[in-house]
């Protein structure tokens, strides 16, 4: 419930102050909302979140909305216009004065929610066609890919179960229906310094401090070992981390800091963060994918000239067999948690030492790092050579709002 007994206002996944009226009108069935969010009594942090959310948000974009105190008009809604006026009245309040336009889309029952799995597969050096798969929000319901069913598998994440579809035909758009209430549950989220959550992609991120998690896989950088990914999988009901170590050249660690974290992208079933560090002279961009219901989580290193070589690899060795001209490698017994380490690329690589992904005289280099949740009794679906599939096969998706 908001401040002061306030009713909750949810507009895609920005968190607002319900007000007293929502302005409707027919035809096009316009919705029009105002409000201020301020500080106090929310956090200054917070306020700043919600301006820059709602300024971020894309005329056209499909959101769900959902009220406390009018729920009669719950549903799904196109953006048609977005503002908000912040203002700062120095050491003593903080205001957005925000507004949106909205055309509605329909009511749950009167909508469908159509992915657009669309792109090919990835160019790779195994002859793999992969895998098709897709992972809708959890409590979504009515899925249908037309004559040809996939199969289905579940994982459990932080959030609950999450159902993933598996070979899903290929040039076909799924259908699925989902409450409004319930769209954000799974989704992939990032925050940012304070556990703030980033509400678009258009704002600013702090280059340590930011975490990306979906449930299944939580991702933040940590300064141990010289600076590290903290790839964190969810399995019997905790996280469990592994340290994994990015390097611009043979002996070039990153250290404990980025110079700048960017969102390429942020919406709830995909999202791409870019990270930035300075070399002498030139670049070194790794940009990280994390997909709703994924178990991995995707990477693409660039250096503007060749280095000797480019790798990650972990912190702390672990035995595996070399398998790296399959395009993947995983531990050969299961750790403390029960699970095995899995990563691969979907070009040629060489096999680190301690375990992880390497190319010479390069200056690109693709990775996918997860784990087997299940370790040697991972079910269909989680093991290493699925997680191979399911990368090389990963499709962008985007949501529309389609009326039954």
């Amino acid at each position: 419930m908001a401040q002061y007994n306030w009713g909750d206002l949810t507009v895609g996944r920005i968190p607002l102050r319900e007000t007293l009226d929502a302005t409707e009108s027919g035809g096009d069935r316009s919705l029009d909302l105002d409000g201020q969010e301020s500080y106090p009594p929310l956090t200054r942090a917070q306020v700043i979140a919600r301006h820059d959310g709602i300024n971020s948000l894309t005329v056209g974009q499909v959101l769900p909305v959902t009220f406390t105190d009018k729920p009669e008009r719950n549903g799904y809604y196109a953006v048609k216009a977005c503002s908000s006026t912040y203002t700062e009245y120095r050491t003593e309040m903080v205001t957005a004065d925000w507004k949106v336009s909205l055309d509605r889309i329909g009511s749950e029952a009167e909508t469908d929610l159509q992915s657009r799995l669309t792109g090919a597969v990835r160019l790779n050096d195994f002859s793999l066609s992969g895998e098709r798969w897709h992972a809708p929000p959890i409590g979504h319901y009515g899925y249908t890919t037309g004559g040809t069913n996939p199969t289905t598998m579940t994982r459990t994440g932080a959030d609950g179960t999450i159902t993933v579809y598996r070979g899903v035909p290929a040039n076909i758009s799924p259908r699925w229906a989902c409450a409004p209430t319930s769209y954000l549950t799974g989704r992939v989220k990032v925050t940012t310094t304070g556990g703030q959550e980033v509400y678009g992609s258009d704002v600013s991120l702090a280059a340590t401090g930011w975490s990306l998690t979906n449930g299944l896989v939580n991702v933040t950088w940590s300064t141990t070992g010289g600076g590290s990914f903290d790839i964190q999988a969810y399995t019997g009901g905790a996280y469990h981390s592994k340290l994994w170590t990015p390097f611009t050249s043979s002996g070039g660690q990153i250290g404990n800091t980025w110079d700048t974290a960017t969102l390429l992208r942020n919406d709830p079933e995909m999202v791409i963060l870019r990270l930035s560090k300075s070399l002498s002279p030139g670049r070194f961009t790794t940009d990280l994918t994390l997909r709703r219901g994924s178990r991995i989580i995707e990477g693409y290193m660039q250096r503007n000239t060749a280095a000797d070589q480019l790798k990650i690899r972990l912190n702390t060795a672990e035995g595996f067999v070399d398998t790296s001209a399959s395009g993947y490698l995983t531990a050969t017994a299961n750790d403390a948690d029960g699970n095995r380490f899995a990563c691969g690329s979907a070009r040629s690589f060489i096999a680190h030492a301690n375990g992880g992904v390497q190319k010479n005289t390069t200056t690109t280099l693709d990775f996918w790092i997860g784990v087997a949740a299940g370790g040697g009794s991972a079910v269909s679906g989680d093991a290493a050579t699925d997680l191979r599939n399911q990368y090389i096969a990963s499709m962008p998706e985007a949501v529309y709002g389609v009326r039954r």
